[in-house]
């Protein structure tokens, strides 16, 4: 007698098989953007950047505007575990000694190897502002008095050249974001309109977007910079700073997003959209925008490096955020002078984390254009 195939457990294995859901577009986008090791090491990079820009005052040793008086103009004291006798000890930083140079004039600072002080982690420091109303006098590290932990030299006036980087990166990396926030609403709304109704509002809007892209960038920052009345407080005149950045920055954006609307709105999609009688709304917040949405994410990477640098020139020309506030622009213009350069070399030190988040950013953004490329393999 034939054996009868039995198929029940087949049957129900097909039938489990038929309930795997396919990945999504969010799922296979990821899947993509890990393949680029550069795109994720960039975005730990940013990652670490932001986090220790919104806790600047825990990482940073010192206040932004605690100034040594006895220390003026002195050069960097790194953090050593090993002495000029090849000795460990616990973390440590040397002394300073200073004599007065004769030809010169100047109190020349020199290390003191006969002298050092122990590192204290998460030891009390300057107070500061944590989040909000909360505030905290606890530091990652800080040295007790009467030593000093410089890692990268101060300044003119004695301030501590590596908390002011801290604390000038959130003003230099929060000037992107904003910055390119608002020019993604402002470029994404024109360009979506502009594609898809075309007509008198197309032409107008292009022929606004072809004026800004005419001028110079940086000259048209000046001037608009420029325009802000000098008696403003520092907060405003950031706020000021960011929208004359945005101003100039939705223009590139608009005419993208306008060219992938004009690709779409005659689509399948778009038109069983019409057919079934729904607004003009409906259609650009339901279907146009979010197949713009990838090339949008992929325009904001690449356009807040720009904003940063935009930001930093206005500031390294004296036109951008002014004092007591900081950014890595204003850092940068007190090292213009040809003697301060020769003689405080270190204050070059703020072009090191902008030229790394411009490229942390780039390259996020080139593995973000891989990964929404929905023909990459």
């Amino acid at each position: 007698m034939a054996e009868i195939p039995q198929i029940g457990n087949r049957g129900a294995q097909m039938t489990e098989d038929e309930h795997i859901s396919p990945p999504t577009v969010a799922q296979l986008t990821w899947r993509r953007f890990r393949r680029s090791r550069f795109a994720v090491i960039a975005g730990i990079v940013l990652i670490v950047f932001y986090m220790v820009a919104i806790f600047a005052g825990f990482f940073a040793p010192y206040y932004v505007d605690t100034t040594h008086s006895k220390f003026p103009a002195v050069g960097p004291n790194t953090i050593r575990v090993r002495d000029t006798e090849g000795k460990f000890h616990a973390p440590f930083v040397y002394g300073y000694s200073s004599v007065l140079d004769m030809e010169s004039y100047r109190r020349v600072f020199t290390i003191d190897t006969t002298v050092m002080y122990p590192v204290r982690f998460f030891a009390k420091g300057d107070e500061y502002t944590l989040i909000g109303p909360i505030k905290s006098d606890r530091h990652l590290f800080t040295v007790d008095e009467p030593g000093k932990v410089f890692l990268l030299g101060t300044d003119t006036l004695g301030r501590d050249l590596f908390s002011r980087i801290i604390y000038g990166a959130r003003i230099s990396l929060t000037v992107g974001l904003v910055g390119v926030f608002l020019s993604l609403v402002i470029g994404s709304l024109i360009g979506v309109m502009a594609g898809y109704y075309g007509g008198p509002f197309d032409n107008v809007s292009m022929r606004i977007v072809e004026v800004l892209l005419a001028f110079p960038q940086i000259p048209l920052w000046m001037a608009l910079a420029a325009a802000l009345p000098p008696n403003l407080d520092s907060v405003k005149v950031y706020f000021g700073i960011t929208v004359v950045l945005s101003f100039i920055g939705w223009g590139g954006l608009a005419r993208q997003v306008r060219a992938k609307v004009l690709a779409l709105r005659d689509s399948d999609f778009v038109m069983a959209a019409r057919v079934s009688n729904c607004s003009d709304s409906r259609i650009i917040v339901r279907h146009l925008l979010p197949n713009t949405l990838s090339h949008v994410i992929v325009v904001a990477t690449l356009a807040i490096p720009g904003m940063i640098l935009g930001e930093t020139t206005l500031s390294f020309l004296g036109l951008g955020i002014r004092p007591p506030m900081t950014s890595w622009g204003l850092l940068l213009s007190e090292a213009q002078a040809t003697r301060v350069l020769l003689q405080q070399p270190w204050l070059l030190w703020p072009i090191v984390p902008v030229m790394i988040t411009a490229i942390a950013f780039n390259l996020l953004g080139d593995g973000l254009r891989d990964a929404a490329d929905p023909f990459a393999t």
